[in-house]
């Protein structure tokens, strides 16, 4: 990303009274914090129905189409309190292995769904209520790994950027 642009970008505003403010930082992450809890959680209670763990009597287009309400308003709750939290520092973020990191898993979970969405679920009427097939369970279990795997370098980033420190001092 060209340096004036990430200049430009923490010149903003919005970065400027991230970067002063001893509050708005906190708040901002808290909201990002429960947005991926809630994104994590409906997307867990799918995966562990893929992988035939639990809710095995439930149909899972009845399962999913419930999670999913709560899934993409989650996921536009912490893309949008993610990015408003990156902006201020983004320069120090790009310079971070965790959040690329976090990026990538979040791209794989994405193409593991597409893939699911677009092949695997096609035949769900077969297996609805019953034993997912084997592709369902991978699909699962690459979801889980994927997602966890996004909260553990998301966590990591504020151990990685700052050393923990709060805003107003360089978080």
């Amino acid at each position: 990303m060209p340096d004036h642009f990430v200049n430009w970008l923490q010149g903003l505003p919005w970065s400027l009274y991230m970067q002063e403010s001893l509050w708005a930082f906190p708040v901002l992450e808290a909201v990002h914090v429960l947005a991926v809890a809630v994104l994590f959680g409906s997307i867990a209670v799918v995966d562990i129905r893929l992988l035939g763990l639990a809710s095995t009597r439930a149909p899972l287009t009845e399962l999913s189409k419930d999670a999913l309400k709560w899934t993409w308003g989650a996921f536009v709750v912490a893309a949008a309190s993610g990015v408003a939290m990156l902006i201020p520092r983004l320069s120090d973020y790009l310079a971070t292995p965790s959040l690329w990191l976090k990026f990538c898993f979040i791209a794989i979970a994405g193409i593991n769904m597409a893939i699911f969405e677009g092949v695997v679920f096609r035949d769900v009427a077969a297996w609805d209520r019953g034993p997912p097939p084997r592709a369902a369970r991978a699909a699962g279990l690459i979801s889980l790994v994927c997602w966890t795997l996004v909260i553990v370098f998301g966590r990591w980033i504020g151990f990685t950027v700052g050393h923990g420190e709060v805003f107003g001092g360089g978080f």
